[in-house]
């Protein structure tokens, strides 16, 4: 709901560009800096620097150490939530990695090797995008011969199930090598068990029906404050046939990683930079202990009051598009610094929250009175883990909790270096060329297409995801519109940034130079929405990712409701297919009216007509034209995906204490799995 997770290549605006080359000198990293580390199957790998660290107090070094560990600590968790066997294929493929004996090139090794990344960057058998099991290109013979020639290596063991690696070989082999087992890890699909069709670990045993009824039964009605049930829990069928919850907490499930995680919470605790972020963290500390979700409430509104710490960090279980019916929430975490002069201009937009909300097209019943709370902000991530880790997002908004946003605030942040270095790579390559229909849209995107993005997220995340408000007695919106939530939360924030992007406000606050960069924003989206991310897409499938759906949903919409007036034309050149916008003004006025449906949707708990809205123009893929794309892009030869290696934090002690951290930049993919992989091995291989 609340993260911009696009894994975009757009580059970055000019105040964060210039605020980045200004800290340049500060970094500790080696020159040059190469910012792509690795390349396999869809997805580059790459590596950001952290300016202006060396010149933070010792305290801030420390207490980023800190809750970097913190965040590495719940890496196996992430793991464990995408698949109940993920952890033992992780294992399984580690140990081959580092002990098999066997020749260690040719076509299967290589394959082998690619596999086993792309498992790394997916936290999992499953694509980290579209859901869809990662099949290898070597066969279960192959595996076999890895397994048996890796003699010093320490395969797991499942007691009564797995004692030796022949049965290792035998367990994993369906796992790994049979489409039809754990086919996807979310299905989205219309008609079908959501959860019996899933492969995500969060349910065991138990149905669709069972389970919506068991979080029905606890819902109380009228609640101002609900709670977010089952938010941080597995449900099972108990002995008695009964549903029960294995809550993720200290003493519960997960409780070995959540301790490490609270031994670093309770260090950065001594080190807090203010009373509020101390409150913050022991709040946090508190709920990790007790499961207790009104702890987690307890906690986000003292991390929302908390706008003055330089240092801040996300940690928890968080975004929900995990589980298909967005109940349950896949843990992660973010570490950052508060980049001051980035910060600039995500602020003025921040500060005028209420003029936006005042001004926006939606339903008078559905707009806040009063924006409370929101704070705005560029960050320098340090350190990222989890669902957020290797694949990003590039903005954030929290908390998720609407009653939290709307009476007492919400963070919003764009990730500064992150977008630095995807920006870094974006410049020397991009497919404007190719899909732009003319120079004009070329010249267009490349002036304006960088602060285009960064006011696209800016809007997205700051206004957003914080507007708007739903009718008194109305459910939650995963209790009321369910699979179909995420896609909408997302269009809508989506819709919100369009219809202001080309609004004379941004000119007049000293954010944009002219509505070029509106209309370089518009030309994008469409390109983006009805073409460019169906490279993203395997021939066949119909789109299952929530960000992807929206997308796709706002252009398609967009493209049929203006076909009358030729809002939008679709055109051919030399058998090559163009969208191009040839009324800006008016398709502006068809993203407020979208904006204003799915905002009364989300208000009203419309479920029938968010699912049409979804199936009817976010699902379905136009196959001649996913074709034409996919060879398209073919001769670009650009990745897809994007991902991180992260920093190293590393502790200077002296009498045992710390009187310096250090900040090491690692440029090797694979080195880095396997590190993290055997530094926090805190859970069993099943869970």
């Amino acid at each position: 709901m609340s993260k911009n997770k696009l894994l975009m290549t757009f580059a970055l605006g000019s105040s964060l560009l210039m605020a980045c080359n200004d800290k340049a000198p500060e970094q500790s990293a080696p020159e040059p800096f190469n910012v792509v580390a690795d390349e396999f199957a869809d997805v580059q790998v790459l590596r950001y620097r952290i300016p202006g660290f060396d010149s933070l107090t010792l305290q801030q070094k420390e207490l980023l150490y800190y809750l970097s560990e913190a965040a590495q600590a719940g890496r196996d968790i992430i793991w464990d939530q995408n698949y109940k066997y993920n952890l033992l294929v992780r294992k399984t493929l580690e140990n081959i990695v580092e002990h098999y004996e066997g020749e260690r090139s040719g076509a299967d090794w290589d394959a082998f090797m690619e596999y086993s990344k792309r498992v790394w960057f997916s936290n999992g058998i499953h694509h980290h995008y579209s859901m869809r099991k990662l099949m290898p290109s070597f066969d279960a013979a192959y595996f076999a011969t890895l397994v048996s020639g890796s003699p010093k290596g320490s395969f797991p063991q499942i007691e009564g199930q797995i004692s030796n690696n022949d049965e290792l070989v035998a367990f994993l082999s369906p796992i790994l090598f049979d489409p039809a087992v754990a086919a996807k890890r979310v299905n989205l699909e219309q008609g079908v068990d959501l959860i019996q069709t899933s492969a995500n670990n969060f349910y065991e045993g138990v149905t669709q029906a069972e389970v919506e009824a068991f979080y029905a039964k606890q819902k109380v009605k009228d609640d101002p404050t609900p709670i977010w049930y089952g938010l941080n829990s597995k449900v099972v069928k108990g002995a008695d046939g009964k549903l029960q919850e294995l809550v993720w907490k200290s003493g519960g499930m997960y409780g070995a990683a959540i301790d490490k995680i609270v031994y670093w919470l309770e260090k950065a605790i001594t080190v807090a930079e203010n009373d509020l972020q101390k409150t913050a963290l022991e709040l946090l500390v508190k709920y990790y202990k007790s499961g207790d979700l009104r702890d987690w409430d307890a906690y986000n509104i003292a991390w929302v009051a908390d706008t003055e710490s330089m240092i801040d960090v996300v940690n928890g279980f968080i975004e929900v598009y995990g589980d298909p019916l967005g109940q349950k929430a896949s843990y992660e975490s973010v570490v950052s610094v508060r980049d001051m002069d980035a910060t600039r201009r995500i602020k003025a937009i921040g500060d005028q929250a209420q003029w936006f909300e005042d001004n926006s097209p939606l339903m008078p019943e559905h707009k806040k009175a009063e924006v409370t709370g929101i704070s705005a902000k560029v960050i320098t991530v340090v350190q990222e883990s989890g669902d957020a880790a290797p694949a990003t997002p590039i903005g954030i908004n929290l908390p998720n909790a609407d009653w939290i946003r709307k009476i007492h605030g919400s963070k919003s942040v764009s990730l500064g270096n992150i977008v630095y270095a995807y920006n870094e790579v974006a410049s020397k390559g991009s497919a404007i060329e190719e899909f732009a229909w003319d120079q004009a849209e070329i010249d267009r995107s490349r002036n304006f297409g960088a602060l285009a993005g960064d006011l696209h997220t800016d809007l997205h995340e700051v206004i957003g995801h914080a507007s708007g408000q739903l009718n008194p007695g109305i459910g939650t919106p995963k209790e009321t519109l369910k699979q179909y939530a995420s896609t909408l939360e997302e269009a809508r924030a989506d819709l919100v940034a369009l219809y202001y992007v080309l609004d004379e406000k941004l000119i007049e606050l000293g954010v944009m130079p002219s509505l070029e960069v509106g209309k370089a924003e518009y030309d994008g989206y469409i390109r983006n929405g009805m073409m460019l991310q169906l490279r993203r897409i395997v021939p066949g499938d119909n789109i299952e990712e929530s960000h992807m759906r929206n997308r796709q949903l706002v252009a398609a919409w967009a493209f049929e409701k203006g076909a009358a007036e030729n809002v939008i034309e679709r055109r051919t050149r030399d058998g090559k297919t163009y969208f191009v916008v040839n009324d800006y003004n008016k398709l502006r006025v068809l993203f407020g009216d979208l904006l204003r449906e799915i905002q009364r949707i989300k208000s009203e708990g419309d479920f029938a007509a968010g699912q049409a809205l979804v199936e009817n123009y976010g699902v379905k893929v136009d196959t001649a034209l996913h074709q034409e794309v996919l060879a398209r892009y073919e001769k670009i030869k650009s990745k897809p995906y994007s991902g991180f290696i992260q920093p190293k934090l590393v502790p200077v002690m002296e009498n045992g204490k710390i009187t310096d951290v250090k900040v090491e930049y690692p440029a090797n993919f694979v080195e880095q799995m396997l590190e993290f992989g055997k530094k926090n091995a805190l859970l069993p291989v099943v869970n």
